[in-house]
């Protein structure tokens, strides 16, 4: 229990004027006697003000940037807005000779409030998006897959997916996973959209995970130029992906039945199963229809052809009963 500087005074008054021994006195109250002594010691030094307890903490720090540094600092962070607080941290080592570390860089930045926020935006994992989709060409989900060709290597299926209708726009096998590769795809997917094309007020949004080749610059200079907003999956959590995730499940499924020997082989196989998944494999979460009926506006035209079908049916089920039971 501490006690402020007002009761020790009481309690060294109070046992000066006891009559009992000095260190009865102090166990009387509950207070070791090692403790009053330490404290009668401060007061007879420093008087009833020593009897104050001091901050545990130190009244300078040794390692403390100085104040004209942290100037320097800011006035870097206001020429080039654009860096983060790791690469501020890094242009200013190299720059002024003074090391100082990103936290550091970090810390101040906020306490001027010049963290900035991210150039995309990140999508929280959840069980399914607050804002989805309503129409084909409004989100495309991106990511690369892993297929093995024996005595080859490893090969990567870069796939743009649209996220309303599931449709696989484009894709390419690349043999590395880089940024140019995802823009290959990305403009293989403008032209077969029609956004190439066509003049469009809004381009499709872009949604990745958070890989080496969809966080680089060179992708991100490709999609501003493109006037493509960028949207990226929360970190460690792929259900954000979770569509494009699928079909990479479904893909995998297929063609891995058998080993391909020469990518070209596995180019064909991959070539004819988007094109079977696309245009003739009905998902029950569309409504059983297809791909491209969703994609291309079909899809509502065939369930009104399919309810008038099963009212027919009925219909003729009824026609046929009371036939019978006549």
């Amino acid at each position: 229990m501490r006690y402020p500087g007002s009761e020790k005074l009481e309690i060294i008054r109070l046992v000066e004027q006891s009559h009992l021994p000095v260190r009865r006195t102090p166990e009387r109250l509950g207070i070791p006697p090692a403790t009053f002594y330490r404290w009668y010691e401060r007061y007879q030094t420093g008087g009833p003000e020593a009897l104050a307890d001091k901050p545990s903490r130190p009244d300078r720090v040794w390692n403390r940037i100085p104040d004209d540094v942290r100037g320097r600092v800011i006035d870097l962070a206001l020429v080039e807005p654009e860096l983060s607080p790791r690469e501020l941290a890094v242009r200013f080592t190299d720059r002024e000779r003074y090391f100082v570390s990103e936290a550091s860089v970090y810390r101040l930045l906020k306490a001027h409030d010049l963290i900035t926020s991210p150039a995309f935006i990140v999508v929280k994992a959840a069980d399914e998006f607050h804002t989805k989709t309503n129409a084909p060409n409004q989100l495309w989900q991106t990511d690369f897959t892993y297929l093995k060709v024996i005595g080859w290597g490893w090969f990567y299926l870069s796939t743009v997916l649209d996220d309303f209708s599931r449709y696989v726009i484009a894709w390419k096998l690349c043999a590395t996973k880089a940024a140019s590769d995802v823009t290959d795809t990305l403009e293989l997917a403008l032209t077969a959209s029609g956004c190439t094309q066509a003049r469009v007020c809004h381009r499709p949004r872009l949604l990745s995970d958070n890989g080496p080749s969809y966080i680089s610059g060179d992708l991100a200079d490709w999609l501003a130029s493109q006037r493509m907003e960028h949207i990226r999956g929360a970190h460690c959590h792929p259900q954000t992906q979770g569509k494009i995730e699928r079909w990479h499940q479904t893909l995998k499924d297929r063609i891995l039945l058998e080993h391909s020997y020469l990518p070209g082989k596995l180019e064909a196989w991959v070539e004819a199963f988007i094109d079977h998944y696309n245009h003739r494999r009905v998902q029950e979460s569309l409504g059983n229809l297809t791909l491209a009926d969703v994609c291309f506006g079909r899809g509502q035209a065939i369930l009104s052809e399919r309810e008038r079908i099963k009212r027919q049916t009925i219909q003729q089920r009824r026609l046929l009963h009371q036939q019978q039971a006549a």
